[in-house]
């Protein structure tokens, strides 16, 4: 039982997975795309816990550390651009305030 489900959620996330990848084709704006993206990165971190679930192994628990670490770096790095244009800014910090 416990194993149709998790299959079951797997199917899911990979349909979800489908159709963050066409709004990331077709999105009609850079957030949406950006949206998408940060989605399928967390679709991706969930499909490879159930896998790990369904193993009954804990080796893939770095990877999905990983993935969560590079996910948000690279959100906040396009929020940042759309926000300033840039993702970093040339100069010395303290001169700033």
């Amino acid at each position: 039982m416990m194993t149709s489900l998790l299959l079951l959620s797997l199917a899911l996330m990979a349909l979800a997975v489908i159709g963050c990848i066409y709004r990331l084709l077709k999105g009609p704006s850079v957030p949406d795309r950006i949206a998408s993206l940060d989605l399928i990165g967390v679709l991706l971190l969930s499909m490879i816990a159930i896998i790990s679930i369904l193993l009954r192994t804990s080796v893939y628990f770095d990877i999905i550390l990983v993935i969560g670490i590079l996910t948000f770096i690279g959100t906040a790095a396009f929020a940042r651009y759309m926000e300033r244009g840039v993702v970093l800014e040339s100069g010395d910090d303290e001169s700033t305030r």
